[in-house]
């Protein structure tokens, strides 16, 4: 392929391109509807014409009979008188009346034809116009339906339904990380109910244990009434004072670990 064919196709290429872009159906069928209107205007000119045309013809036919009757009358008449060469003179009168008639005939009937043509192609031309307009709004209805259709698909294309539904998400995620905080604040608050009221009883227990060490730490008590007994001789030596201090720091470190 040479180079001038290969620019030739890529130039008709692009023309074709370009008239295929730029072509509206809608106004495609509006224009191709008025063409058909043109061409049946042009059409019934014609039809009116050729009508008109045959209405001459007849006129010259009838005229041509009438004068065909009128020599031969005339014929019959100069013979009737005598005169032959003047009947002679009549019937050339009409034959050439005659032949004009015959020329006349068949040009009536080729135009006859001609006008039976052309009333069945604009009755036919009008009801294509017809059913041309008919499609046309069907045509039109479609192509609104379409554009419709190709917007709203548009709109949805244009949507960011990724982002949307990252979006959604998010919300989902930080909801659920509320809701958990709030459980865990729950349990928080619940867990530090059971440490107080646990803290409560553990100091119910140790106060018993320190007040039933107290009460073994006192001296027994003598009876108001009962005759105190002359002071015996101990058997065994009371604590002195450092043991019972350092039984007392024993006891508050182990209170104190607890």
């Amino acid at each position: 392929m040479g180079l001038f064919d290969r620019i030739k196709r890529v130039v008709s290429s692009n023309l074709n391109d370009l008239v295929n872009k730029a072509e509206d159906p809608e106004k495609m069928l509006e224009q191709a509807i008025l063409e058909m209107q043109e061409d049946l205007v042009q059409l019934r000119q014609g039809v009116a014409q050729t009508i008109a045309a045959q209405k001459r013809s007849e006129k010259q036919y009838n005229d041509a009979q009438n004068e065909i009757n009128k020599w031969q009358r005339n014929a019959q008449l100069a013979l009737q008188k005598g005169d032959e060469n003047l009947a002679r003179q009549a019937l050339e009168r009409k034959k050439t009346y005659t032949d004009t008639s015959s020329a006349l005939k068949a040009s009536l009937d080729t135009q006859s034809t001609q006008v039976e043509t052309l009333k069945r192609n604009l009755i036919q031309l009008e009801s294509k116009i017809s059913e041309a307009k008919t499609k046309k709004e069907m045509l039109r209805a479609r192509i609104t339906t379409a554009k419709a259709q190709e917007q709203l698909q548009g709109m949805v294309r244009g949507m960011n339904t990724s982002s949307a539904m990252s979006a959604f998400e998010r919300m989902e995620e930080k909801v659920l990380m509320q809701e958990s905080r709030a459980q865990a604040l729950g349990e928080l608050a619940g867990a530090d109910l059971e440490t107080q009221f646990a803290q409560l009883e553990g100091g119910n227990d140790v106060d018993d244990e320190l007040a039933a060490l107290k009460a073994q730490m006192l001296p027994p008590a003598t009876p108001q009434n009962q005759p105190q007994l002359p002071p015996q001789e101990q058997t065994t030596a009371p604590k002195s004072n450092e043991v019972v201090d350092a039984e007392l720091d024993s006891l508050r470190k182990q209170l104190d670990q607890l």
